[in-house]
Protein backbone atom coordinates (compact mmCIF):
# COMPACT_ATOMS: atom_id res chain seq x y z
CA UNK A 1 0.00 0.00 0.00
CA UNK A 2 1.35 2.88 -1.16
CA UNK A 3 2.19 6.08 1.44
CA UNK A 4 -1.20 8.26 0.32
CA UNK A 5 -3.44 5.28 0.35
CA UNK A 6 -2.53 4.17 3.92
CA UNK A 7 -5.31 5.24 6.30
CA UNK A 8 -4.79 8.12 8.49
CA UNK A 9 -6.63 9.20 11.22
CA UNK A 10 -8.88 12.57 11.27
CA UNK A 11 -10.74 14.01 14.28
CA UNK A 12 -13.08 17.25 14.48
CA UNK A 13 -13.70 18.55 17.65
CA UNK A 14 -15.92 21.38 19.26
CA UNK A 15 -13.95 23.20 22.52
CA UNK A 16 -15.12 26.46 22.80
CA UNK A 17 -18.08 29.02 21.52
CA UNK A 18 -15.32 30.96 20.23
CA UNK A 19 -11.71 31.77 19.03
CA UNK A 20 -10.31 35.05 18.93
CA UNK A 21 -8.59 33.77 14.94
CA UNK A 22 -6.81 36.79 14.80
CA UNK A 23 -4.41 36.74 17.84
CA UNK A 24 -3.88 33.14 17.08
CA UNK A 25 -3.05 33.97 13.36
CA UNK A 26 -0.41 36.21 14.76
CA UNK A 27 0.89 33.44 17.34
CA UNK A 28 1.12 30.63 15.05
CA UNK A 29 2.26 31.98 11.95
CA UNK A 30 5.66 32.54 14.30
CA UNK A 31 6.75 29.06 13.76
CA UNK A 32 4.38 27.43 11.14
CA UNK A 33 3.03 27.94 7.52
CA UNK A 34 -0.64 28.80 7.78
CA UNK A 35 -3.24 30.29 5.79
CA UNK A 36 -6.08 32.37 6.81
CA UNK A 37 -9.62 31.76 4.73
CA UNK A 38 -12.70 33.65 5.32
CA UNK A 39 -11.81 34.04 9.05
CA UNK A 40 -10.80 30.66 10.20
CA UNK A 41 -6.89 29.11 9.95
CA UNK A 42 -5.65 26.06 7.87
CA UNK A 43 -2.53 24.77 9.62
CA UNK A 44 -0.19 22.82 7.47
CA UNK A 45 2.75 20.56 8.32
CA UNK A 46 3.87 18.28 6.17
CA UNK A 47 0.79 16.45 4.74
CA UNK A 48 -0.77 17.08 8.58
CA UNK A 49 -3.39 19.71 8.22
CA UNK A 50 -5.53 21.43 11.04
CA UNK A 51 -8.48 23.40 10.23
CA UNK A 52 -9.37 26.01 12.81
CA UNK A 53 -13.10 27.52 13.13
CA UNK A 54 -13.91 30.84 14.55
CA UNK A 55 -17.02 29.29 16.46
CA UNK A 56 -14.66 26.97 18.40
CA UNK A 57 -14.59 23.98 16.07
CA UNK A 58 -11.10 22.62 14.83
CA UNK A 59 -10.59 19.78 12.31
CA UNK A 60 -7.20 17.40 12.49
CA UNK A 61 -5.98 15.43 9.16
CA UNK A 62 -2.85 13.09 10.02
CA UNK A 63 -2.05 15.05 13.19
CA UNK A 64 -0.32 13.70 16.25
CA UNK A 65 -2.28 13.28 19.74
CA UNK A 66 0.57 15.19 21.13
CA UNK A 67 0.55 18.18 18.81
CA UNK A 68 -3.38 18.46 18.81
CA UNK A 69 -2.76 18.72 22.58
CA UNK A 70 -0.54 21.20 21.73
CA UNK A 71 -3.01 23.18 19.87
CA UNK A 72 -5.97 23.05 21.91
CA UNK A 73 -3.95 24.37 24.14
CA UNK A 74 -3.16 27.93 22.94
CA UNK A 75 -6.47 27.80 21.25
CA UNK A 76 -7.74 27.48 25.20
CA UNK A 77 -6.05 30.17 26.08
CA UNK A 78 -7.70 32.71 23.44
CA UNK A 79 -11.51 30.94 23.71
CA UNK A 80 -14.58 32.11 24.91
CA UNK A 81 -16.78 30.57 26.97
CA UNK A 82 -14.59 27.06 26.90
CA UNK A 83 -17.16 23.95 26.93
CA UNK A 84 -17.01 21.73 29.93
CA UNK A 85 -17.71 18.69 27.98
CA UNK A 86 -16.00 18.93 24.34
CA UNK A 87 -17.51 16.95 21.37
CA UNK A 88 -15.11 15.03 19.31
CA UNK A 89 -16.11 12.93 16.32
CA UNK A 90 -13.49 10.46 14.74
CA UNK A 91 -12.96 9.54 11.15
CA UNK A 92 -10.35 7.91 9.33
CA UNK A 93 -9.26 8.73 5.10
CA UNK A 94 -7.06 7.89 2.80
CA UNK A 95 -5.45 10.27 -0.13
CA UNK A 96 -5.03 10.05 -3.60
CA UNK A 97 -8.03 7.70 -4.31
CA UNK A 98 -10.12 7.59 -7.54
CA UNK A 99 -13.12 9.33 -6.01
CA UNK A 100 -13.81 11.76 -3.10
CA UNK A 101 -16.27 9.96 -0.61
CA UNK A 102 -17.14 8.86 2.86
CA UNK A 103 -18.03 5.37 3.87
CA UNK A 104 -18.82 4.36 7.43
CA UNK A 105 -16.38 7.15 9.16
CA UNK A 106 -13.44 6.04 6.18
CA UNK A 107 -12.87 9.53 4.12
CA UNK A 108 -11.73 8.97 0.40
CA UNK A 109 -10.23 11.90 -1.34
CA UNK A 110 -8.92 12.28 -4.26
CA UNK A 111 -5.71 14.70 -3.98
CA UNK A 112 -4.21 16.39 -0.82
CA UNK A 113 -4.79 20.16 -2.40
CA UNK A 114 -5.39 21.67 0.97
CA UNK A 115 -8.55 23.85 -0.31
CA UNK A 116 -10.15 20.53 -1.14
CA UNK A 117 -9.45 19.19 2.71
CA UNK A 118 -10.74 22.91 3.73
CA UNK A 119 -13.95 22.07 2.03
CA UNK A 120 -14.14 18.66 3.81
CA UNK A 121 -13.65 20.42 7.29
CA UNK A 122 -15.98 22.96 6.76
CA UNK A 123 -19.08 20.61 6.95
CA UNK A 124 -17.52 18.35 9.67
CA UNK A 125 -16.74 21.61 11.73
CA UNK A 126 -20.43 22.23 11.05
CA UNK A 127 -21.73 18.85 12.43
CA UNK A 128 -19.75 19.10 15.40
CA UNK A 129 -20.78 22.69 16.26
CA UNK A 130 -24.40 21.30 15.76
CA UNK A 131 -23.75 18.43 18.19
CA UNK A 132 -22.29 21.02 20.92
CA UNK A 133 -25.73 22.41 20.25
CA UNK A 134 -27.79 19.34 20.63
CA UNK A 135 -26.04 18.48 24.02
CA UNK A 136 -26.86 21.62 24.86
CA UNK A 137 -30.76 21.61 24.09
CA UNK A 138 -30.96 18.26 25.42
CA UNK A 139 -28.94 19.08 28.84
CA UNK A 140 -31.36 21.83 29.00
CA UNK A 141 -34.40 20.08 28.07
CA UNK A 142 -33.78 16.85 30.66
CA UNK A 143 -32.96 19.48 33.33
CA UNK A 144 -36.24 21.34 33.60
CA UNK A 145 -38.86 18.27 32.33
CA UNK A 146 -40.22 18.19 35.95
CA UNK A 147 -41.48 21.66 35.45
CA UNK A 148 -44.50 20.50 32.87
CA UNK A 149 -44.90 17.29 34.56
CA UNK A 150 -45.20 19.89 38.09
CA UNK A 151 -47.89 21.83 36.14
CA UNK A 152 -49.62 18.84 34.65
CA UNK A 153 -50.03 16.77 38.13
CA UNK A 154 -50.18 19.70 40.45
CA UNK A 155 -51.81 23.41 38.20
CA UNK A 156 -48.86 25.14 39.25
CA UNK A 157 -45.06 24.96 39.50
CA UNK A 158 -43.51 24.50 43.15
CA UNK A 159 -40.81 26.44 42.49
CA UNK A 160 -40.11 30.19 44.43
CA UNK A 161 -39.69 33.56 42.25
CA UNK A 162 -36.01 33.66 42.44
CA UNK A 163 -35.60 30.03 41.00
CA UNK A 164 -38.38 30.48 38.25
CA UNK A 165 -35.91 33.69 37.32
CA UNK A 166 -33.41 31.69 37.20
CA UNK A 167 -34.25 28.60 35.43
CA UNK A 168 -35.65 31.30 32.32
CA UNK A 169 -32.31 33.09 32.23
CA UNK A 170 -31.28 29.79 31.71
CA UNK A 171 -33.71 28.91 28.85
CA UNK A 172 -32.85 32.11 27.94
CA UNK A 173 -29.15 31.68 27.23
CA UNK A 174 -29.79 28.51 25.79
CA UNK A 175 -31.74 29.66 23.05
CA UNK A 176 -30.51 32.79 22.04
CA UNK A 177 -26.85 31.29 22.39
CA UNK A 178 -27.96 28.79 19.06
CA UNK A 179 -30.21 31.38 17.36
CA UNK A 180 -27.33 34.01 17.45
CA UNK A 181 -25.31 30.73 15.88
CA UNK A 182 -27.79 29.13 13.46
CA UNK A 183 -26.18 30.78 10.40
CA UNK A 184 -23.10 28.42 11.27
CA UNK A 185 -24.92 25.74 9.55
CA UNK A 186 -26.17 27.34 6.46
CA UNK A 187 -23.73 26.70 2.81
CA UNK A 188 -20.53 28.68 4.22
CA UNK A 189 -20.20 32.04 2.32
CA UNK A 190 -16.49 30.39 1.29
CA UNK A 191 -18.30 28.53 -1.79
CA UNK A 192 -19.80 31.47 -3.22
CA UNK A 193 -15.90 32.26 -4.44
CA UNK A 194 -15.11 28.59 -5.05
CA UNK A 195 -18.00 26.95 -5.99
CA UNK A 196 -16.04 24.10 -7.85
CA UNK A 197 -15.42 22.54 -4.14
CA UNK A 198 -19.14 23.09 -2.87
CA UNK A 199 -19.69 19.24 -3.76
CA UNK A 200 -16.40 18.31 -1.55
CA UNK A 201 -18.51 20.03 1.35
CA UNK A 202 -22.17 18.87 0.00
CA UNK A 203 -20.12 14.95 0.60
CA UNK A 204 -19.75 15.85 4.50
CA UNK A 205 -22.69 17.60 4.89
CA UNK A 206 -24.96 15.07 3.12
CA UNK A 207 -23.24 11.90 5.14
CA UNK A 208 -23.15 13.73 8.71
CA UNK A 209 -26.85 14.48 8.51
CA UNK A 210 -26.52 18.45 8.77
CA UNK A 211 -29.82 19.49 7.07
CA UNK A 212 -32.04 16.87 9.02
CA UNK A 213 -30.50 17.52 12.16
CA UNK A 214 -30.58 21.30 11.64
CA UNK A 215 -34.46 20.41 11.76
CA UNK A 216 -34.89 18.48 15.02
CA UNK A 217 -32.33 21.36 16.57
CA UNK A 218 -35.45 23.79 15.79
CA UNK A 219 -38.09 21.28 17.49
CA UNK A 220 -35.99 21.37 20.36
CA UNK A 221 -35.96 24.97 20.24
CA UNK A 222 -39.34 25.09 20.35
CA UNK A 223 -39.68 23.11 22.85
CA UNK A 224 -37.29 25.21 25.01
CA UNK A 225 -39.18 28.38 24.09
CA UNK A 226 -42.33 26.82 25.17
CA UNK A 227 -41.17 25.72 28.43
CA UNK A 228 -39.59 29.21 28.97
CA UNK A 229 -43.12 31.59 27.61
CA UNK A 230 -44.55 28.90 30.42
CA UNK A 231 -42.39 30.34 33.19
CA UNK A 232 -43.26 33.96 32.17
CA UNK A 233 -46.89 33.14 32.57
CA UNK A 234 -47.10 31.42 36.05
CA UNK A 235 -44.37 34.82 36.79
CA UNK A 236 -46.98 36.95 35.56
CA UNK A 237 -49.42 34.74 37.32
CA UNK A 238 -47.86 34.56 40.72
CA UNK A 239 -47.08 38.39 40.40
CA UNK A 240 -51.11 38.85 40.14
CA UNK A 241 -52.25 36.89 42.85
CA UNK A 242 -49.11 39.29 45.27
CA UNK A 243 -51.31 42.26 43.88
CA UNK A 244 -54.55 40.62 43.96
CA UNK A 245 -54.06 39.90 47.73
CA UNK A 246 -52.36 43.49 48.34
CA UNK A 247 -55.49 45.02 46.83
CA UNK A 248 -57.57 42.68 49.45
CA UNK A 249 -55.80 43.20 52.54
CA UNK A 250 -55.83 46.92 51.75
CA UNK A 251 -59.23 47.32 51.26
CA UNK A 252 -59.87 44.66 54.17
CA UNK A 253 -57.51 47.30 56.65
CA UNK A 254 -59.13 49.94 55.13
CA UNK A 255 -62.81 48.42 56.32
CA UNK A 256 -61.38 47.50 59.57
CA UNK A 257 -60.21 51.48 59.96
CA UNK A 258 -63.67 52.54 59.21
CA UNK A 259 -65.58 50.55 61.58
CA UNK A 260 -63.32 51.15 64.12
CA UNK A 261 -63.45 55.21 63.55
CA UNK A 262 -67.32 54.52 64.01
CA UNK A 263 -67.56 52.63 66.85
CA UNK A 264 -64.85 54.99 68.60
Amino acid sequence: MSENHSTRKCAAYCLAQSFDISTLAKLISDSTLIRIIKGALLIEDNHAWSVVFAYGAVVHWNVGAEEQSKLHQLLLQHAENPLATIEEENFTFALDCPSTRIIEDHIEIESSDPILIFSLSQGMAQSIKLASFETNAITTINNTSYIPKSLAENGKIKLSRHKIAKIRGQLFLTKSDIILNYDLLDTPDFFWEYPEYEAFYSITAKYLEIAPRTEVLSKKLETIHELFEMLADEQKHRHSSILEWIIIWLIAFEIGMTIVDKLF
